[in-house]
This record gives C-alpha cells, sequence and structure tokens, in this order.
C-alpha cells in the first residue's frame, strides 16, 4: 500500500512539473508582443494628437492611452457580490 501512494505522489508531481509556471524567456516574449501591439493601436493616435514618433511623450502617451482603456474596461464589468452567515450576522464580498 505504501508503495502505491509513493508511487501515486510521484506520478502526481510529475504531472504537475509539467505544468509548471512560464520561463522568464517566454515571459519577456509575452511582454514584448504585447508592447507591439500597444505601438500598433495606440502609436497612429498618439500621432495624430501632436507627439512626434518615437519620443518620450509619444510613449507616455501610448502608456497613458492603454492605461486609460484598460481602467475603463475593469470599471464596467459586472461585480458579483457573495453573502453568507445567519440571521442578523452576514459578511458580503463584492469583486
Amino acid at each position: 500500500m505504501r508503495n502505491i501512494l509513493l508511487t501515486l505522489i510521484l506520478g502526481v508531481g510529475a504531472g504537475l512539473a509539467g505544468c509548471a509556471a512560464i520561463t522568464p524567456a517566454e515571459r519577456a516574449a509575452q511582454v514584448e508582443r504585447e508592447v507591439d501591439e500597444m505601438l500598433q493601436v495606440y502609436g497612429p493616435a498618439c500621432e495624430k494628437l501632436g507627439y512626434p514618433a518615437d519620443s518620450d511623450p509619444w510613449r507616455a502617451c501610448i502608456l497613458q492611452l492603454n492605461t486609460d482603456q484598460t481602467m475603463q474596461r475593469y470599471q464596467t464589468r459586472p461585480l458579483t457580490t457573495q453573502c453568507w452567515g445567519r440571521r442578523g450576522f452576514y459578511n458580503c464580498s463584492t469583486f
């Protein structure tokens, strides 16, 4: 019985190791893709606003537009409220 449990634990551990977090190189590649997407989406808009391309104010404009859109997206998402407890004693969480 002990050998079966040990084999099961090792098998589950090996299976979870295959699903490990992404490597730093994969994360860097993902961030690079996100930055390229921001440049394509917001770069022309910032140029139309009068910022010269590839300047620090242009980059700040891109970051600000991306932040504004992200905040707007998260502020308009539906909220969920869960309450638990008993009569007269409730604890509610909204997320």
